[in-house]
């Protein structure tokens, strides 16, 4: 019987104007309707010169100098309806007063690719005073770099100024990049814009007044061979911010993207660089991997390239053990279990960083110390009802579906009584909260490879006390008793607003879908 079958037993459009000089071609809009495009094969139908909308100076002849290109956002398949009515609010609120405004960054690319953008990021040629003036509940945060939030209703739209100055490199580009031939002083300000970008993908900018979509460092083309590439040379881009190694993996992960060759040579070249990164940054990007729809994905591309031994050493020494290679294409239980976690979210539904911590927490635990499935169910339960344990135990006694057998982190089963089974879980909960102790402490983090000498030494902690806190509370209650006042989870569907501000009622229930969901496949045979 499947989880949620136990648990059933036990709880009873803004318009925008639009200059119409450019072609449309319906076939080849109807070409991006019918590929998805996670395939990206789609849009190699878009590389026919005949639906770019061709600068008359474009610079073809200079190899410093990528080709730059304009184009007709009809024919990449943006729909101006896709745009979020906040974002659109504060594109016509700018508009209006006479600014230039773009979108840019990921969501131009996510929109492409017909994915749900993260966010959408606005630039504009307003100051950042002057967007302040435009809205009322309009801050300027960040000191590096700063930028707009502008708050509309519950969300928050960051909106940046071509005029703010971006970090400068330390290194001479000169004699690797050069403007683009002939351009005006508009398309000059964009391109030196999108220099500072990351990725290629992610220099994208998209005009939804005039439908255009401007491409001056190759990111469509990469967006074609589903590549990742830096927008300036990996190294002096690692070196200048090293935390775009950890946005290249997470965007790879993501979109089942490639790293160019050279991209992959320097991330595992500079990996140790990360550590410089202050704890806030790395847990900032750590839950962007995890929390979001694709951390089974990241955790493979992590253990490739040799960064997770220096970001979740304990999870490296897993796979070391495990006899995991770094180019394995198999499975495994830690990789099974956020594979299931990643079929609940999503990039507009994500989950709050203790599910994703308390995941780790918990399959280190068992991963040390094997058990008895009917054990880890009964845990589970109880986690997921407040600390009910001898509900839990009530609930594993009617379980009569199989477990899987391929995972060396359940024992054989030992038809346990129920007052053995009331200790067992105990017991787990106190190995779980050890665990816990151990993954935020340096000194055993520092010790999570040791085995291994060849092994980079890593005491790298970046989970903050509120997190450390907020995981205690959800499995303390399966190792004290019921909570008082807790009401667990009732139904199915889960409250995605809730699970992400890290409500413990749909954090622990979605945890105990995820472990049941493995434990206990419905597709076993």
């Amino acid at each position: 019987m499947h989880f949620t079958i136990i648990q059933s037993m036990a709880i009873s459009r803004l318009s925008f104007a639009c200059r119409h000089g450019f072609h449309y071609s319906p076939s080849l809009f109807h070409c991006f309707q019918k590929v998805r495009f996670s395939s990206v094969a789609a849009i190699e139908t878009l590389f026919d010169q005949d639906n770019v909308i061709k600068d008359k100076n474009q610079n073809l002849g200079d190899p410093k100098a990528l080709e730059w290109k304009k184009w007709n956002s009809k024919e990449l398949g943006i729909s101006n309806s896709t745009i979020s009515r906040p974002t659109k609010k504060v594109l016509h609120g700018l508009k209006k007063n006479g600014y230039e405004v773009y979108l840019v960054g990921g969501c131009v690319r996510d929109l492409i690719l017909k994915r749900t953008p993260k966010d959408f990021d606005i630039i504009t040629s307003a100051e950042l005073k002057e967007v302040v003036r435009t809205f009322p509940q309009c801050i300027i945060v960040g000191k590096r770099f700063p930028i707009c939030h502008v708050h509309i209703g519950d969300t928050i739209v960051e909106v940046s100024s071509f005029s703010t100055t971006g970090p400068k490199f330390r290194v001479d580009l000169s004699n690797v990049i050069s403007p683009p031939i002939d351009c005006d002083e508009k398309d000059y300000v964009r391109w030196k814009n999108c220099l500072q970008r990351d990725l290629t993908i992610n220099g994208l900018m998209f005009d939804p007044y005039k439908r255009i979509v401007y491409d001056y460092v190759g990111g469509l083309e990469d967006i074609k061979k589903a590549k990742v590439r830096t927008v300036i040379p990996a190294s002096t881009s690692f070196q200048e911010d090293c935390a775009r190694i950890l946005r290249a993996v997470r965007i790879a992960a993501r979109l089942g993207f490639r790293f160019t060759r050279e991209t992959a040579h320097f991330i595992k070249n500079l990996s140790r660089s990360l550590l410089r990164l202050d704890n806030q940054r790395i847990m900032m990007e750590m839950n962007y991997m995890l929390a979001y729809g694709s951390a089974e994905a990241s955790l493979r591309i992590l253990w490739k390239f040799g960064l997770l031994e220096l970001l979740l050493p304990f999870q490296a020494a897993y796979f070391v053990r495990d006899g995991f290679k770094r180019r394995d294409k198999r499975s495994n239980m830690l990789l099974c279990l956020f594979s299931n976690l990643d079929k609940h979210l999503a990039p507009d539904r994500p989950c709050h960083n203790s599910l994703w911590v308390g995941i780790l927490v918990f399959h280190k635990a068992l991963s040390d110390q094997p058990r008895d499935p009917m054990v880890v169910a009964a845990f589970c339960l109880a986690v997921h009802n407040g600390g009910d344990i001898l509900g839990g135990v009530k609930m594993v006694k009617k379980l009569t579906k199989p477990h899987d057998v391929s995972f060396h982190e359940l024992s054989e089963p030992q038809n346990l009584n129920s007052e053995a089974l009331v200790d067992e879980v105990v017991d787990f909960a106190a190995s779980v909260k050890q665990v816990l102790y151990w993954m935020t402490n340096e000194y055993y983090v520092s010790q999570a490879m040791a085995e291994y000498p060849q092994a980079p030494c890593s005491d790298l902690v970046f989970f903050p006390l509120a997190v450390y806190l907020k995981v205690c509370r959800i499995f303390e209650c399966s190792r004290e008793g019921s909570e008082k006042a807790f009401m667990p989870k009732q139904g199915r569907k889960i409250d995605y607003e809730m699970l992400a501000l890290g409500s413990p009622q749909e954090v622990r229930h979605t945890f105990a879908r995820v472990v049941f969901d493995t434990l206990f496949p419905l597709n076993l045979t």
